[in-house]
């Protein structure tokens, strides 16, 4: 630009979030190289995904380019970004426009990452204090129009969002150091045992591939051990019949497994020996009415949980589409969240949603007939949302053929989920009846559907519920009650022989579900304690990346819908700590993470404890031997 006028400068994350951003502004305007600016003088300009880059080790000294031991670990003094090649001409841009502008709008997406990599190039620039206390910060969540317009109308400083940038900026460096030091590390010591590749670690990468390697492991070495059950055949005084579980008692511990299955027949074959036309006694009668509220509107994990189960659709694939629909067609929020609730002020855009979805998606004609507007769910919560909001379809309406197969699946499961808000709760009641038989407690449950509630939109074809039924009244225990007190007849005992079975491989779906629920994998219970409410392996916006990196690697291979360790992934992990290739460490590193965006914790006391075990990692592998051979050997 040859201008010198002063003018608003918005820098966006991508040029498509900038065309939003410019089509709202006053027109006519004018379409620069990299930059688009308004009739009032406001310009919009973008970033291209990150501008920026870590410097290799071999920019901070040339002896780093040749691999050796001796150099580890690699730790800057003073951390160096470069522009990236194949962005630098829209960069040189993007900085001749800060360093002009009168007044920063900072426009990246509204996550951690996106809060960094508009302020790392803000930073390269080395604004002004005053210039740089100015910078506003503009969220948005939703690219069409009237959403774009009113968070420009709501542009927050972007102070406020410094400790989230510093966040975004330990983890990024915490990664290069972790990732560049132990990935030469495992490579040189693999070469020295005859690998000739390179041997790719990460902070999240290892550990997610550790879970896979363990699991086929477990798979592998289970051994199937034969358990009974005992279940007795109980006679009303009304002729009646129904069945009650045998619950062993702690007398029965030496002869059961960890989960109290017992393994002995021969003691099932006595229970029922002893029970088999004996009289029984109602110790207690039992008949709870619950609810199950409706399902949040998702975040990007659950999506894409629920889109791999439902369609086997990858993690990657999932995101790809969300992109899409986001950037593209504008039908749905912004879809890198990690947030399922929604703030108050969306509920005043409900009736122009429903417009949305009924025009967007017929099938769904019905379940917009059916629902109670009026009513609100536990998704509404100010206090739970913070940069974005769960994934919702938008104002926008749109032809739909425009669409791929895939995406309107995408949008049709995130409409639903959203029309779920509006209906009323799963009821059902949960019976229980204990008897006692000859000492022995026996216990026959049954549940049976009051009220079906949000649960009629998510039937399949069949008519059938998505998932497994509630509705599991096989006793006929609730039209056929028993009262506390009463006697009933033992008219037969069956002894039931099943066999334990081995875990199941990893899916797309169960492997995100291990990655956001990652607190049951980790060994330390002081972590796995804390993590309970904020664990997680990533974040919504890499975890997909880093599952397809592990294929690329060939670390990782799909058998059908199964996701398997290849013989080298295995042999990595087996050769490895368990510090490096279990949750523990790196999910500690989220926490602290995600503590240093609420000020709870410094980048200074991160970065220490990073260099510590970091050192003490590399003194370790040293003298490791990691026997892992070529595919071509």
């Amino acid at each position: 630009m040859q201008s010198k006028q002063s003018y608003r400068l918005f820098i966006a994350e991508k040029p498509s979030l900038a065309r939003a951003i410019a089509d709202v502004l006053p027109k006519p305007q004018q379409k620069g190289n990299g930059f688009i600016k308004a009739s009032n003088g406001d310009v919009v300009s973008w970033c291209i995904g990150h501008l920026l880059e870590q410097a290799t080790p071999e920019v901070y000294d040339a002896r780093y380019k040749k691999w050796q031991l001796d150099d580890l670990p690699i730790v800057p003094e003073k951390w160096i970004l470069l522009p990236k090649n194949n962005t630098n001409k829209q960069f040189n841009v993007l900085v001749d426009l800060i360093k002009s502008a009168d007044q920063i709008v900072h426009a990246g997406d509204p996550d951690r990452e996106g809060q960094l990599l508009v302020d790392e190039v803000l930073n390269y620039c080395q604004l002004p204090p005053n210039k740089r206390k100015a910078i506003q910060r503009c969220l948005i969540s939703d690219l069409n129009a009237s959403a774009v317009e009113k968070s420009i109308q709501h542009l927050r400083s972007n102070q406020d969002f410094v400790p989230l940038s510093i966040s975004a900026l330990a983890r990024a460096r915490a990664d290069w150091l972790y990732g560049i030091n132990m990935s030469r590390l495992c490579t040189i010591v693999g070469q020295k045992n005859g690998y000739r590749g390179v041997l790719s670690i990460g902070r999240v990468q290892t550990p997610i591939l550790g879970l896979v390697v363990r699991r086929d492991l477990e798979i592998e070495q289970f051994l199937p051990k034969p358990f009974y059950e005992v279940y007795a055949v109980l006679e009303t005084k009304n002729n009646e019949t129904f069945k009650a579980k045998w619950q062993p008692s702690e007398a029965c511990a030496p002869y059961q497994d960890e989960e109290g299955r017992v393994l002995v027949k021969a003691l099932a074959e006595n229970v029922c020996q002893r029970i088999k036309n004996q009289t029984g006694i109602i110790d207690k009668v039992s008949n709870k009415k619950k609810e199950l509220a409706p399902p949040l509107p998702f975040n990007l994990s659950a999506l894409q949980i629920e889109m791999a189960k439902k369609y086997s659709l990858s993690a990657q694939e999932v995101l790809d589409i969300c992109q899409s629909l986001y950037e593209k067609h504008k039908l749905i929020t912004y879809p890198r969240s990690d947030c399922r609730f929604l703030p108050q002020e969306h509920l005043k855009q409900i009736t122009g949603v429903k417009s949305a979805i009924a025009n967007n998606c017929g099938d769904l004609q019905s379940a917009i007939d059916n629902a109670d507007f009026n009513l609100r769910s536990k998704a509404w919560n100010d206090k739970k949302v913070e940069a974005h909001h769960a994934i919702i379809p938008t104002l926008r309406q749109a032809k739909m053929a425009q669409l791929s197969a895939n995406e309107q699946a995408v949008y049709q499961v995130i409409a639903t989920q959203y029309l779920a808000q509006f209906y009323p709760a799963y009821k059902y009641a949960e019976l229980q009846i204990d008897v006692d038989i000859q000492n022995g407690k026996f216990i026959a449950k049954a549940n049976q559907m009051l009220s079906e509630g949000w649960k009629v939109l998510f039937k399949n074809k069949n008519n059938q519920p998505d998932s497994e039924s509630e509705n599991n009244d096989s006793n006929g225990l609730l039209t056929k009650l028993v009262k506390k007190g009463e006697s009933v007849q033992c008219v037969d005992a069956e002894l039931i022989s099943k066999e334990t079975q081995p875990p199941r491989p990893f899916t797309d779906a169960t492997l995100l579900a291990a990655m956001t629920g990652i607190a049951r994998f980790v060994k330390d219970p002081d972590i796995k304690k804390i993590l309970r409410e904020t664990d997680g392996l990533g974040t919504e916006a890499t975890r997909a990346g880093i599952i397809e990196l592990l294929f690329k690697r060939e670390f990782l291979r799909r058998q059908g819908k199964a996701i398997r360790s290849t013989p080298i992934g295995r042999n990595l992990i087996t050769g490895l700590p368990d510090i490096m290739s279990t949750p523990d460490m790196t999910a500690h590193w989220e926490l602290q993470l995600e503590e240093i965006s609420k000020k709870e914790f410094t980048y200074q006391q991160f970065m220490q404890q990073l260099n510590v075990s970091l050192a003490n990692l590399v003194s370790q592998l040293k003298h490791t031997r990691l026997n892992i051979k070529s595919t071509s050997m």
